[in-house]
């Protein structure tokens, strides 16, 4: 793998079994049309498979760990075998006892490489895919273990009510905010316990600051600011499953449009530096990176923004997000990259997935597509009490 994190991080297990980035916000950050081609990393695959809900020509999955490629792989499968009941039974949003069952519908559909891996795990298939990420787990203790020390399940409840925007900020400096949240979510959201057991102790390499202070910041805003009863994210971190609210991909106005676009997707399990290399120019109206470049040095990162825009049409956006690192196109890159800061500041105050401290979105503008020089340095409403 030629990806810088590929030599400092273990891609053997699944990471994530869900995305944890808000869906909802990739048409308007993407200027989504039909027809376009698009480049989205794969993660778990509910974002990808959201993009095809807007009639593309052509998605492109790009993921350089395997498990996260059989991770869609077999929700691929389940949109194609499976009633959309069944398909919530299979990921683990609705009960079911009949999981391993549902997987022999989809496994003929899976590749060798997938059916091995979701073999071996078939106790992850009884839980429910969507469940069955280092970080579902992570989250998945904080709410039965470390909430349960915190607030009772009555007030864990009633943060899922009907409220104005005051009443929700009154609710959590009155009732929600007590010592015990902020102690536990500090510890429980460190650098070290986050990095042990939430994530990889590599993907904070190029972090600085404070990660529990950034995080709790942000969970207040999505407990005030936003709406916790629409937020699929803050529930299923509350309640360690999905409550009403469903993400993207799995609501189920998407999911006739999803399945009917499923030839449209095409998978790779490559680091992404290594498919542009091959990719060829100018083929792509629009990029799905996650969160990405945070992991990798800022030489790394000026390298595959060139990459990028030479796989990019003119006019196409780069949309990714910031977790802990900031990564913003540098100077050298602003004859070829424009920030649509306003753009992507306004839909952040949006973001339910709360966790991102930025999300960036920029737009190709460079038409001749040539290589940019690469440089080691970067350029840089509810009221509480501190």
């Amino acid at each position: 793998m030629s990806a810088e994190i590929g030599a400092h991080a273990d891609f053997s297990q699944l990471r994530y079994a869900q995305c944890w980035e808000d869906a909802d916000l990739l048409p308007r950050a993407l200027a989504l049309q039909p027809q376009q081609s698009l480049l989205s990393i794969a993660s778990a695959g509910d974002n990808t498979l959201a993009l095809l809900a807007h009639s593309p020509q052509r998605v492109v999955a790009v993921d350089l760990s395997a498990p996260q490629i059989a991770a869609l792989e077999l929700r691929v499968a389940a949109y194609r075998q499976l009633a959309y009941p069944a398909l919530l039974e299979l990921l683990g949003v609705q009960p079911s006892l009949r999981r391993i069952e549902l997987y022999e519908i989809c496994r003929p559909l899976l590749s060798a490489a997938a059916q091995g891996y979701w073999d071996h795990h078939a106790a992850d298939i009884v839980l429910g895919i969507a469940n069955a990420g280092r970080f579902e787990r992570y989250l998945r203790l904080f709410s039965r273990r470390i909430l349960p020390w915190i607030h009772p399940s009555s007030v864990r409840a009633a943060l899922l009510r009907p409220r104005t925007l005051t009443e929700r900020c009154r609710f959590y400096t009155e009732v929600w905010d007590t010592w015990r949240w902020r102690l536990l979510f500090r510890i429980f959201f460190s650098r070290a316990v986050l990095g042990r057991l939430g994530r990889d102790p590599a993907f904070f390499r190029y972090v600085e600051g404070n990660v529990a202070e950034r995080l709790l910041t942000r969970a207040r805003e999505a407990m005030t600011v936003l709406d916790p009863m629409e937020n699929p994210y803050l529930q299923w971190i509350l309640l360690g499953h999905h409550g009403p609210a469903l993400p993207a991909a799995l609501r189920p106005e998407n999911f006739q449009p999803i399945r009917r676009h499923l030839d449209r997707l095409e998978w790779h399990n490559v680091a992404l530096e290594d498919y542009l290399a091959d990719a060829g120019a100018a083929q792509f109206d629009g990029f799905n990176l996650s969160n990405i470049f945070e992991y990798m040095g800022l030489p790394a990162y000026h390298a595959l923004l060139a990459q990028l825009i030479r796989a990019a049409r003119p006019g196409a956006r780069l949309v990714y997000w910031n977790l802990l690192a900031p990564r913003r196109r540098p100077a050298d890159l602003a004859g070829a990259l424009i920030a649509l800061d306003s753009l992507a500041v306004n839909l952040h105050r949006q973001d339910r997935a709360f966790f991102y401290s930025a999300l960036v979105i920029e737009q190709v503008v460079a038409s001749d597509h040539r290589p940019v020089p690469i440089h080691s340095s970067d350029t840089a409403s509810c009221t509480f009490s501190p």
